[in-house]
């Protein structure tokens, strides 16, 4: 659950290992659950983040009971870092709010 009480999940399907550089899969899920809160407070969502070759992640998202296309980042000029994740933490957590309102 989130801060706001509402169910929430977040969890990594695959490419565990190319997080290493930017804090795990722990650390992937606590910011996209930490930007959310922050955008839709009230939004049930469930995240599936496939990890990459080449810095580049995709999401499936569950927003509310509504499955949204599927969601893409890449990093083009370096690998995945804490910048990087915060990016596309918040990038989801736009998708999200968006879909809830």
């Amino acid at each position: 659950m989130n801060s706001s009480g509402v169910p929430s999940h977040c969890r990594i399907v695959a490419g565990e290992q190319f997080l290493a550089g930017s804090g795990g899969g722990d650390a992937l899920c606590a910011e996209i659950d930490r930007a959310i809160t922050a955008a839709a407070p009230r939004a049930r969502y469930s995240a599936e983040i496939k990890a990459m070759p080449r810095a580049r992640l995709s999401a499936t998202l569950i927003v509310n009971g509504r499955t949204l296309p599927v969601q893409n980042f890449a990093v083009m000029d370096s690998g995945l870092d804490t910048a990087s994740i915060h990016r596309f933490a918040q990038s989801l957590a736009e998708a999200v709010a968006k879909a809830a309102e």
